[in-house]
């Protein structure tokens, strides 16, 4: 998108998917976000994991929906910054590259980046242009541009130290598990993502190195047949979403235990089909899911994850945490040196 220059850190904060929100409210910012993708299923998503940090709340409900969002409408919210990959808006059909120039020059510049997801090939328009970033690389830009370098260089601290305790306590490859991450809107379709693409939907999997189930059998974010699933026979099935209060969890894992196919599952049969957060993770969530994705892979190695069926994320022991939630939480709300 070019140089990008702002007179003061921004205010108001237009965005679209939750990644980037993600990154806003880790800025003690999120309160200022005025548009997402989404907005009532990802403030009920986040407020699994807020509860789990003292003094931190995020209200999300009531805001615009801005998948596909109407440029009127982004006259009208008149944002300092559209947290947004204008390259991801100059895909749907209502936008053109004259569009976003508009907005960028007649309200406040775009500064985002989606297709670093999946490593996908954004529009051709922008295919010699573009650039790829890991979620932490992506996250440190941001606070550059909120003037909050300090807040992201501790939650950073918080990171490497959270990667470093995984990799010295990782077993051998040999004793690693087979994974998929999925998602069962169908357990008769489920869709999969491969845990070795790279990107970041996948920076809380890669880390823990499980062996991926398909390999290059199916592409990352492909529908399968319940006996493709089968041949693939995961280990360990980690339920994109899962922990969403409108997901029922349990009444996967019991879809699962009664179909004809579904049960012969290894994951089925060993009692591992594990709930996770949102794949448009930020940094917070990032945390959380490292931690959680550890313990569902490993639990001998970081302390057994408890059987999710509904509510918060699950109280952990304060002895098996991986990180600091009061930490983190201090960083956000400013209450820390940061």
């Amino acid at each position: 998108m070019g140089a990008v220059g702002f007179d003061s850190p921004p205010v108001s904060i237009f965005t679209r998917l939750s990644h980037l929100a993600g990154m806003a409210f880790a800025l003690g910012r999120g309160d200022d976000v005025n548009a997402m993708h989404a907005p009532e299923y990802y403030d009920r998503l986040w407020a699994q994991f807020t509860d789990r940090l003292p003094g931190v709340t995020v209200d999300w409900s009531g805001l615009y929906s801005s998948w596909e969002p109407d440029k009127e409408t982004l006259y009208q919210l008149d944002s300092d910054i559209h947290l947004a990959d204008p390259a991801s808006v100059a895909a749907l059909d209502s936008w053109d590259a004259e569009d976003i120039e508009e907005v960028r020059e007649r309200i406040s510049p775009w500064f985002g980046n989606k297709f670093s997801d999946r490593r996908d090939q954004p529009p051709a328009d922008w295919v010699d242009r573009y650039q790829y970033y890991t979620l932490w690389e992506m996250f440190e830009k941001v606070a550059t541009v909120f003037q909050e370098e300090s807040r992201y260089e501790a939650l950073s601290t918080i990171h490497t130290n959270l990667l470093e305790t995984i990799e010295e306590n990782l077993p051998p490859e040999r004793d690693r598990p087979t994974a998929v991450l999925a998602g069962f809107s169908d357990v008769e379709s489920p869709y999969v993502y491969t845990v070795d693409t790279p990107g970041f939907l996948t920076a809380h999997v890669r880390p823990l190195a499980p062996t991926d189930a398909f390999g290059d059998e199916v592409s990352s974010g492909d529908a399968v047949d319940m006996e493709m699933l089968l041949e693939a026979d995961p280990d360990v099935i980690l339920t994109l979403g899962g922990m969403h209060p409108e997901t029922d969890i349990p009444g996967i894992r019991a879809g699962l235990r009664t179909h004809a196919v579904g049960q012969q599952l290894s994951a089925v049969e060993a009692g591992r089909i594990h709930a996770q957060g949102a794949r448009y993770q930020g940094p917070i969530l990032n945390l959380f899911q490292l931690e959680m994705t550890a313990k569902q892979l490993y639990p001998e190695e970081f302390g057994e994850w408890p059987t999710y069926t509904e509510g918060p994320y699950p109280e952990i022991p304060a002895d098996e945490q991986l990180f600091d939630r009061q930490a983190v939480a201090d960083i956000i709300t400013g209450d820390s040196n940061a």
